[in-house]
């Protein structure tokens, strides 16, 4: 993902090597901070790959450079976003880094296509925790911290979908008060 924020943002004009630093640190947050140590050795791939193009920048001292994206660069940074990997849909910050530059894609309909993919995880039952292979729901957890997480991510998996249903132009579905298993961080239905 460290690759498709260097292309992204390469595709919005050439950038000095610590702006381009400056830039993804931002993007990626405090969730995974990104080290010289790794952002420098993609830097050197992505050039030895020819996808960007790296020139002295002679205004700003001798071991300055501009990085800018080549038309091989650009064709690869769309392919990555018009087919993410399943764990580059799956995981949040993975997923995050494809949002922040799909807007590159020209066609609609393959911003749309990642965007469902999304949906469709997310509309998936799911816990951390598990009763066997049955997905354990928030009010099924008596430890508080871990009833915590559930709640949360509840929370953020509802205002996820609800925004995603939104940009594609969707209509939520019709909960009904006891929510429906559709909603993976739902509580559960009442016995009856």
């Amino acid at each position: 993902m460290l690759e498709l924020a260097i292309l992204g943002f390469l595709a919005e004009g050439p950038l000095a090597g610590h702006e381009l630093r400056r830039r993804v640190s931002q993007l990626t947050g405090y969730t995974r901070p990104v080290s010289d140590g790794s952002l420098y050795p993609a830097i050197n791939r992505l050039t030895r790959a020819g996808l960007i193009e790296r020139r002295a920048d002679p205004a700003s001292g001798a071991a300055r450079y501009v990085l800018s994206l080549t038309a091989a660069g650009r064709a690869d940074m769309l392919q990555r976003l018009r087919q993410p990997a399943d764990h580059e849909i799956t995981d949040f910050t993975r997923f995050y880094i494809v949002l922040a530059f799909l807007s590159h894609l020209p066609d609609v309909a393959e911003q749309h296509a990642v965007l469902r993919r999304r949906l469709e995880f997310l509309e998936e039952s799911a816990s951390f925790f598990y009763d066997h292979e049955r997905p354990l729901r928030a009010e099924e957890v008596a430890d508080p911290y871990r009833r915590g997480m559930l709640l949360t991510a509840r929370a953020t998996s509802r205002a996820e979908r609800t925004w995603l249903r939104e940009a594609l132009g969707e209509e939520p579905p019709v909960f009904d008060t006891a929510c429906t298993d559709s909603d993976p961080y739902a509580p559960a239905a009442p016995a009856s």
